[in-house]
């Protein structure tokens, strides 16, 4: 929101901002919004996914429920707020699989497709990640709550 609302005041239009990251029920809801900068600075894409592994290793594949959480702030200059959000539920693997996506698509299995977020294509990743759940929450709030009335 903080983000929303900076860019609203310095705009003075309807401003949006979003956050994201992978949530592991495991790790107490970690890494949260901090998922890019997980296990320190200077690691990329795949020392994130094992250090993520190595804090995993002791927990059985039960106990390794995580989402995607994707969070879209709206603010406009007049001071109004609202959030639109959506997530994608799934369980983090032993190791990583596919090819596509980044950051820790290779290791987030979705039960609902039998795949990692790695495996899907762009357009199912668009359906049934949390981004694109969110963008879709976001559109449906800003056609309902922030539609322009016609000039009088």
């Amino acid at each position: 929101m903080l983000k929303a609302r900076a860019a609203a005041s310095f705009s003075g239009t309807l401003a949006l901002a979003d956050d994201s990251g992978i949530e592991v029920d495991a790790l107490g809801g970690l890494p949260g919004v901090r998922s890019a900068r997980f296990g320190g600075p200077g690691l990329d894409d795949t020392g994130r996914c094992r250090r993520l592994l190595e804090a995993l290793r002791d927990v059985p594949s039960a106990r390794r429920t995580a989402r995607f959480r994707c969070v879209i702030a709206v603010a406009d200059p007049g001071g109004r707020e609202d959030v639109a959000a959506g997530s994608a539920e799934g369980v983090i693997l032993d190791a990583p699989r596919g090819r596509g996506g980044f950051g820790y698509d290779p290791l987030f299995f979705y039960p609902p497709l039998g795949r990692t977020f790695a495996e899907l294509s762009d357009v199912e990743k668009a359906e049934v990640g949390h981004r694109g759940r969110a963008l879709a929450a976001a559109r449906r709030l800003l056609s309902e709550c922030y539609t322009a009335e016609p000039d009088r």
